[in-house]
């Protein structure tokens, strides 16, 4: 079977660890179908570049296990925002032609899928679309109409959680028979119990501290403020903590800022490959994720897959993968409830090997998922199905 998978979200020259689950899931599925990766990606002049996260340019990068074409598309923020979708669609149609896949599959709903989705039906292909979180919970109306015309039509959905399947029918028409629910996998050869004091001696933290760890985008919706909030407050009666936060984003200056008056000492070491925030996870007391809103968060899953408890916010799919068992659950916005939160988990004790033995699912289990929905895809385009909504 030979499928075509669009995307935006995948490694980059100037971001090598972009849209990393995507990247994993498209690895182990071109060891089960003919795959061939097209990426679109905006290009901006350069005296329009984006200031709502750190754009980088759609230059080449040889991606581990995948055979990627980069595609460009002019874009200017916020005006051309109407016009990507179909920008996006003229891009690809090209590639998409050259390589005749059987199956199309888009991750990132627009403008990467409603771009699929034109060029896949003017070429008569049938067509997957895929959600990961923030793409379907957008808030700007016409983002939330181009979105819902991609949910409605997609001949299959597929969501990383049993949340954005309820979301996806009941707010943007997705027919329950053609959506799947495909939760994240984990990679165990990297991320898995490794010992604290090593990783802390490699990476130059305190034997004796207490490491509060966050990793993804530094941006207001992951909670950031407010993680540097409950840390301010906890450094009082917890003076052996200290705060990291691994990843990039337009955040970075601010935080830094804070980070030199903040009350305790604060780590920003950048984005970390795959290998070196298992690192991280290894050396932390605990991983933290104050989002407001999530899918089917990976960091989560990996943290756990490491041994290490987690605080997380109540929101999206996090309650799927965090209980009492590995951690606590907290509001979002809520500096007050995360300092009481991670101060819980801080004085408890923890089990490395049970936290880990609660995901054991990998990603081809995840590839494999995916394949049956693309073969399912083929078969029937957009027929109406009675089978399980949900793979497991």
């Amino acid at each position: 079977m030979r499928i075509l998978v669009v995307t935006s979200q995948f490694p980059i020259a100037g971001e090598p660890t972009r849209g990393r689950p995507i990247h994993q899931t498209v690895r182990e599925l071109s060891q089960l179908a003919e795959v061939r990766v097209v990426s679109p990606v905006a290009r901006y002049p350069a005296w329009a570049q984006p200031r709502s996260y750190l754009f980088r340019s759609a230059e080449p990068l040889a991606v581990e296990g995948c055979e990627v074409e980069y595609v460009a598309y002019p874009a200017l923020p916020v005006v051309s925002r109407p016009f990507n979708g179909a920008l996006c669609a003229r891009a690809i149609a090209g590639p998409m032609a050259r390589f005749a896949p059987d199956v199309v599959l888009s991750y990132w709903l627009y403008p990467d899928a409603y771009g699929a989705m034109h060029a896949a039906e003017r070429q008569g292909l049938p067509w997957v679309a895929g959600a990961r979180g923030s793409d379907i919970r957008v808030r700007d109306p016409l983002s939330r109409h181009l979105t819902r015309r991609v949910v409605a039509r997609a001949h299959r959905l597929l969501v990383v959680s049993d949340d954005l399947r309820r979301l996806a029918i009941a707010q943007y028409g997705a027919d329950p028979a053609r959506t799947h629910a495909i939760p994240n996998g984990c990679n165990a050869a990297i991320f898995h119990p490794a010992d604290r004091a090593a990783a802390r001696q490699q990476l130059g933290i305190p034997a004796d501290a207490q490491l509060v760890l966050y990793v993804g985008r530094l941006v207001p919706e992951k909670g950031l403020r407010e993680l540097f909030d409950a840390a301010d407050a906890m450094a009082a009666t917890h003076p052996d903590l200290q705060l990291a936060l691994v990843g990039d984003g337009p955040m970075r200056g601010e935080l830094e800022q804070r980070a030199a008056s903040a009350a305790l000492p604060v780590l920003l070491p950048g984005a970390q490959s795959a290998t070196d925030v298992a690192t991280w996870m290894s050396a932390a007391d605990v991983v933290t994720l104050p989002s407001y809103s999530e899918g089917h968060p990976n960091v989560l899953v990996e943290a756990l897959a490491c041994g290490r408890p987690v605080v997380a916010t109540d929101v999206g799919g996090i309650p799927e993968v965090v209980d009492a068992g590995c951690g606590e659950l907290v509001p979002p916005r809520d500096a007050h409830a995360l300092a009481l939160a991670l101060g819980s988990v801080l004085s408890r004790s923890w089990d490395a090997n049970a936290l880990a033995a609660r995901f054991s699912r990998d990603w081809r289990s995840v590839a494999r998922e995916t394949l049956r929905v693309c073969e399912d895809a083929r078969a029937r385009p957009a027929g109406r199905l009675a089978a399980s909504s949900t793979f497991s």
